[in-house]
């Protein structure tokens, strides 16, 4: 195991605040399909590299170190788009089918985007629509943006079987 690995496994507190560089905030906002009257909300909002450059007029923003916890959240959305703390990611995702909106959409670690919670969010019935691979400079490994959308056809097929 390298040294970067072992640091990050054996870390007792997890380092959840990376601010996503601009232009792939924007980048990731513009793979999303919205109407005009949609609302985005952005979840983990920090410095607003998502929040201040969403397309619509109608947006709302939680932030933790604001006072604003996304898990205390409970308004109308139609978009959910944001970089979240992988640290909670299965919280993050169960919140996020709570609020019901048509679009869930994050950049997370690509170790994060796990069979089990492409099951969970597919019994929800949010679909994988989009997946974008990308690269952060010294964000560990590679990350992806996952576009999940309610009642969609999804890309990803797969089964369970275990081959011998």
């Amino acid at each position: 195991m390298n040294k970067t690995n072992d640091k990050i496994k054996k870390r007792i507190i997890p380092n959840d605040i990376f601010i996503t560089p601009l232009q792939l905030a924007k980048n990731h906002i513009d793979m999303i399909q919205y109407n005009k009257d949609d609302v985005w909300y952005d979840p983990f909002k920090n410095d607003g590299s998502y929040y201040n450059q969403f397309p619509n007029e109608n947006k709302l923003w939680s932030e933790i170190l604001n006072g604003k916890d996304f898990f205390e959240f409970n308004e109308k959305v139609s978009i959910i788009c944001s970089n979240p703390p992988y640290s909670v990611m299965d919280k993050v995702l169960k919140k996020s089918i709570e609020l019901n909106p048509y679009t869930i959409s994050y950049l997370i670690g690509i170790n994060n985007l796990t069979t089990k919670r492409i099951e969970y969010m597919e019994k929800a019935g949010y679909y994988i629509t989009k997946i974008h691979l990308t690269k952060v400079y010294k964000w560990f490994g590679m990350s992806v943006i996952v576009i999940w959308e309610k009642n969609k056809n999804g890309i990803i097929d797969y089964d369970r079987t275990i081959w011998k």
